[in-house]
């Protein structure tokens, strides 16, 4: 299938590894020029070479230098057709009801404000074009709360539901704005939370009908598609890539 990225403009947050290096290859890979940015200037460069696209240093929390990022990208790569807002997430804390109100706010501000903040300046050039894909990489705690996970599970949730309503006012205008919900990928932040992939791998062999991990790749191929030509269709959709462990309707 031809999904008709080839020689369109996509900017790819949180991409100096795991998922977000994941999808910013499957975007090159079919041809679009592509952006990636993250906090660490040796990393993202590394990324950005990596995948034959240019690399930005940008910190999510940094919610008044997002604008001042869509402008540099768009100045350099040209008007953004796709976006991907993606980040790792906070830390676990064991205990939810001991979690520091600064925490709270934090995560607020990296999980909902942080892609909000790029969506805004991208989104008003995307509509006067007429097209444009959005996707936000959230988690699969937003059906089924993770143990432990009680930042994000809550905030991304709230993000669910502001990506639903994003959906219906700009569908009109030819963008599309679809969430992906990964389960346990293969990445560093599920290295961290079960203490070694090697765990997190032994667990899935239970845990999950798949019997394993998913990888990066896997979700390169979901996003690509969401932010393909034929996905035009498809917006205000949460898409599950998860190994079928989530149970939920």
């Amino acid at each position: 299938m031809d999904l008709g990225l080839r020689g369109k403009n996509a900017l790819v947050t949180g991409a100096s590894r795991g998922i977000g290096l994941g999808i910013a290859r499957s975007l090159a890979a079919e041809g679009a020029n592509v952006a990636v940015s993250s906090r660490s200037e040796e990393a993202i460069q590394a990324a950005a070479a990596e995948v034959g696209g240019r690399g930005y240093v940008h910190d999510s929390s940094d919610l008044d230098g997002a604008a001042a990022l869509v402008d540099r990208v768009q100045a350099d790569v040209g008007p953004l057709d796709v976006l991907v807002t993606n980040t790792g997430g906070p830390a676990p804390a064991p205990d939810s009801l001991s979690i520091p109100r600064a925490r709270w706010t934090a995560a607020y501000t990296e999980l909902v404000l942080a892609p909000l903040s790029l969506i805004e300046p991208a989104a008003g050039g995307m509509r006067q074009r007429g097209y444009g894909r959005v996707v936000n990489v959230s988690s699969s705690s937003v059906r089924e709360p993770i143990p432990g996970l009680m930042l994000s599970s809550a905030h991304r949730a709230g993000m669910l539901a502001a990506f639903k309503a994003l959906a219906r006012e700009l569908a009109g205008d030819g963008v599309t704005v679809n969430t992906l919900l990964p389960g346990r990928i293969a990445t560093d932040r599920i290295a961290e939370i079960y203490g070694s992939l090697d765990d997190a791998e032994r667990v899935a062999a239970d845990a999950i009908p798949a019997g394993r991990l998913g990888r990066v790749e896997e979700m390169g191929a979901a996003a690509a598609f969401l932010c393909s030509e034929p996905a035009g269709y498809v917006t205000g959709v949460s898409l599950l890539v998860d190994g079928g462990l989530t149970q939920s309707v």
